[in-house]
């Protein structure tokens, strides 16, 4: 009976105390607010492109609960920036509280739209600020974006039912047009050359028509939309004609795709965008001095594995990031010279369904961390399991790596696998490897498929984990490379001359060891 009249006592005196209280009167702000921050950069962002989220902390350290008369954008309703205050959006707010020793967060986001702003020039700075009251108590934080003009490809969308574009081309190779759900359009003949003078933003897939090339410059920066990519169909052909920069720390001149978020937050994310598709019956496609990063699959080779020249021919380029495979090719032909992929959700190359594949001073590795990975960096079969569970073969005619490293953090970094129905011809000459599995089904000396193989020793890369994949000093790949593969590819990828007689061996993969200063 105490507890419950103490208990009672308690809440009637919580009551009257509320009841009493002054300070949930709001006095009006005397302009002391402090900020998080006094400018905002918001990260560089393409016209017509949303930025992300940035937030705002408006402290009260005064002893009362204070009201903010306004808070409001300079440029009113006319400015490019959102603000969301306390779950409110607009761009102009009255009576603003905010309670003694309390803070108030602030949400802004800009998008350019070049519909109302036509853009005059190739970059610029947007600004504005969020102003706090007025007159003398007047406070101020500034907002800051860089704009970057682009070429904007897109499909088309029905004004009347909102349905966008999709594309329709022979799928199977029998002349007739089919109906895909690939949303996306045709590249027209003027847009058959990609320059270095503005980048490219790409909405859906971007399609080669048969017969058609399409030419990107050195220099040029491709960034795709979620879900976006290039599609080389019949027939047509993609000439990715990077050059290597005067100065190695450079990419100026090699030709980057990636995605269309330049924030530092998505830099290195995996996945952002689809792929580059190279579809059974494009030919003759080449890729130098490119980096391909951040996509799904970051190049899909399919077919052709018998056409007179490589489907696809990749030198001096890295693949990083890709959240599932870095190339991925089914009963393709695919020929890698100083080619460096990494960081791949699944392999980093694979060649399935067969094919023909030939690498030379290739450095194949997957440190990817962001979750289990079930294939290793290097994965090759003569099969592919349809989605009825059937199991179509085809024979690996050949699949050949010399003077590569193929490493990773997992324990095994290759897997051969077949039907013995097809051929399944394989060799690894002059490689480094890390294979260091309990059950061993290779034999890694028995000079058919392996020949002169470094074992589990470890190629110190620099920062493997951060995609830089040159050789330190005591690298185990130093000064074993095969002189003969060595003059086929005398340059590594930063142009460096590789040493070409047995007295003076060459290192293995697609970077030669230098000393730097760091």
């Amino acid at each position: 009976m105490k507890r419950l009249l103490s208990f009672l006592f308690t809440i009637s005196i919580l009551i009257f105390w509320s009841s009493c209280r002054k300070d949930f009167d709001f006095a009006p702000s005397t302009g002391n607010l402090s900020f998080s921050k006094d400018t905002i950069y918001l990260d560089t962002i393409f016209a017509d492109i949303g930025s992300s989220t940035y937030n705002l902390k408006v402290y009260n350290r005064s002893n009362d609960d204070i009201s903010i008369p306004t808070v409001r954008l300079s440029q009113g309703e006319s400015s490019n920036y959102r603000l969301n205050v306390d779950g409110m959006a607009g761009k102009v707010f009255e009576n603003v509280e905010i309670l003694a020793k309390d803070s108030l967060f602030i949400f802004i986001e800009t998008t350019y739209n070049t519909n109302e702003n036509p853009l005059s020039e190739l970059q610029f700075l947007d600004t504005d600020a969020i102003e706090f009251d007025s007159g003398n108590n007047l406070q101020k934080v500034e907002l800051v974006t860089l704009i970057k003009d682009a070429v904007f490809i897109f499909p088309n969308r029905d004004n009347t039912t909102n349905v966008i574009e999709t594309l329709t081309f022979d799928v199977d190779g029998d002349g007739i047009q089919d109906e895909t759900t690939l949303q996306g359009r045709f590249l027209e003949d003027d847009e058959l050359t990609f320059t270095n003078e503005k980048p490219y933003v790409i909405y859906g897939f971007a399609a080669v028509d048969e017969g058609d090339i399409l030419t990107i410059e050195a220099g040029a920066r491709v960034h795709f939309h979620a879900n976006s990519g290039l599609l080389i169909t019949n027939n047509a052909s993609l000439k990715v004609n990077g050059t290597l920069s005067d100065d190695q720390e450079l990419l100026e001149n090699e030709v980057i795709f990636e995605g269309d978020r330049l924030e530092p937050l998505f830099e290195d994310i995996p996945g952002q965008w689809s792929t580059i598709y190279l579809f059974n019956g494009s030919v003759n496609n080449e890729i130098n001095y490119a980096t391909i990063k951040n996509g799904t699959i970051g190049i899909l080779s399919e077919g052709n594995q018998n056409a007179a020249n490589d489907k696809l021919t990749i030198t001096n380029s890295k693949i990083y990031n890709s959240s599932n495979f870095g190339i991925l090719a089914r009963a393709s032909s695919v020929r890698g010279e100083n080619l460096v992929i990494n960081n791949s959700g699944q392999s980093s190359f694979a060649g399935t369904l067969g094919g023909k594949y030939n690498f030379t001073h290739c450095t194949i590795a997957n440190y990817w961390n962001s979750s289990f990975r079930q294939f290793p960096s290097v994965l090759l079969n003569n099969f592919m399991i349809n989605e009825d569970n059937s199991v179509t073969t085809n024979n690996l005619e050949e699949a050949n790596f010399n003077n590569c490293i193929i490493y990773g953090n997992d324990n095994a970094e290759i897997d051969v696998s077949g039907e013995s129905s097809n051929d399944l011809l394989f060799k690894f000459t002059d490689c480094l490897i890390r294979f260091n599995a309990s059950s061993n089904p290779f034999d890694f000396n028995d000079g058919i498929h392996f020949e002169r193989i470094t074992l589990n020793e470890n190629p110190e890369f620099k920062l493997p984990f951060e995609n830089d994949l040159r050789l330190n000093e005591d690298s185990a790949a130093r000064g074993i490379g095969n002189s003969i593969f060595s003059s086929l590819v005398d340059k590594d990828i930063l142009g460096i001359t590789r040493p070409t007689t047995p007295e003076f061996a060459s290192d293995l993969g697609a970077y030669q060891f230098v000393t730097s200063e760091d």
